[in-house]
């Protein structure tokens, strides 16, 4: 009668040392005991035991697992250039911020009487911010990772970062160029800029009131960008009281081709018959010209929050970027990089843990790069509602959202 050898169950590092009985051989085994004899059932596995340790070109999986953990440490610290220069990190749900610059004002003090206290802002509007998670695998086989260069390896996960950078930059621009509301998972309401049809009026600025129809969303009414939609959207902005104090700065976000439009603007020439206020004039940055007119005042500096700027045109800077889709440009003020008056809320989780692009480990975790994935937690919703004003370049006269077919 023919008995079969019963399979070995025991397990090395969580590994059956079989999958089959016809794995099972007489040599297998034997090689296997002789293994036991020296001590291999100790649960701990020797260099040997890795299918795969180095990439075909010698640089050990370890030591890439440790660059990119601290490439991603970097990375999280860096946030985006363009990402938050509009938006400003914090972990509340939502705020109750006034939608208007501050109005309190000193009065004359009197001999015996206390001066009046600065109050809050009865009128602050409640705002939400949405939130939801993200991720993306990065699976490599050990057969590919043995025949892989520690480049091709690097390149895999430079792919997920500029992937998750394309992620947050598209969603927080996708909300302030979409007028759509939206709602929270806590049930509170996620705004855009002013839009004219929720039924919403900007708060009045300055001895100036505005109807409940106005928005921040415009309609060229040309297929070309003309001095006329700038200055449209400059006012905007500035007659609500943002970008006019020396804390912000207005600037342009635009794709580069209408940056390119935009520097040809001069003041006095007509372009879609509309006569320019002013000069485009060249950034720092730009390369050597000659010219038969002065520049006067201070040119427009190579770089603002780490993006290349390409000029100024009146109070404006002009920052070209292909996050921005072509037919599209907006003004914003903003303070700076993360700034608490940047005119979009970048929503993290409470937890300082699910913060940040996370790298995780895959199922097995001897071999982290086989089977990791990256992980991200964030939501967004707009702060101020009158710190920006978007223009879509069309020839129709009604606003129409970005598809936003790449983010």
């Amino acid at each position: 009668m023919t008995t079969t050898r019963p399979t070995d169950t025991r397990t090395w590092n969580s590994r059956p040392l079989f999958s089959h009985p016809r794995d099972a051989t007489p040599s297998t085994v034997e090689s296997v005991a002789a293994l036991f004899a020296r001590g291999g059932d100790a649960g701990y596995s020797s260099q040997g035991d890795v299918l795969v340790n180095q990439t075909a070109d010698g640089v050990d999986l370890s030591t890439i697992w440790n660059e990119v953990a601290t490439a991603m440490s970097f990375y999280n610290r860096e946030r985006s250039a363009l990402a938050s220069l509009i938006s400003y990190s914090t972990t509340n749900v939502g705020d109750a911020i006034p939608q208007q610059v501050a109005a309190d004002n000193f009065e004359k003090a009197s001999e015996f009487g206390e001066p009046e206290g600065i109050r809050s802002n009865p009128d602050a509007l409640i705002l939400g911010y949405d939130f939801d998670d993200f991720d993306l695998a990065s699976r490599m086989t050990w057969k590919f990772l043995r025949a892989a260069s520690a480049e091709q390896v690097r390149a895999s996960i430079n792919s997920a970062l500029e992937a998750d950078n394309r992620k947050v930059t598209g969603t927080l621009l996708r909300r302030l160029f979409d007028p759509a509301e939206g709602l929270s998972p806590e049930k509170n309401r996620v705004y855009g800029l002013w839009n004219g049809t929720d039924g919403m009026t900007p708060p009045p600025h300055a001895g100036k009131t505005f109807p409940a129809s106005n928005s921040h969303y415009l309609a060229s009414g040309n297929a070309v960008v003309d001095p006329g939609d700038l200055i449209d959207a400059i006012d905007q902005v500035r007659s609500k009281g943002f970008g006019t104090s020396g804390n912000t700065r207005l600037i342009v976000l635009c794709n580069p081709a209408e940056a390119e439009e935009i520097s040809t603007f001069r003041a006095g020439v007509e372009t879609n018959g509309v006569v320019s206020k002013f000069d485009f004039i060249p950034s720092a940055s730009a390369p050597a010209y000659l010219t038969t007119e002065n520049i006067v005042g201070q040119v427009a500096p190579e770089e603002f929050g780490g993006l290349a700027v390409s000029g100024s045109y009146g109070p404006v800077w002009i920052i070209p970027s292909y996050f921005v889709p072509q037919g599209y440009l907006t003004v914003v003020a903003t303070g700076g990089p993360n700034s608490s008056m940047n005119p979009v809320a970048f929503r993290q989780h409470t937890n300082p843990a699910y913060q940040g692009l996370r790298l995780l480990a895959g199922r097995d975790q001897r071999y982290p790069l086989q089977d990791s994935f990256f992980q991200r937690s964030f939501g967004c919703g707009v702060r101020y509602r009158s710190a920006a004003c978007v223009v879509q370049v069309t020839s129709g006269t009604t606003y129409t959202a970005p598809a936003w077919a790449w983010s």
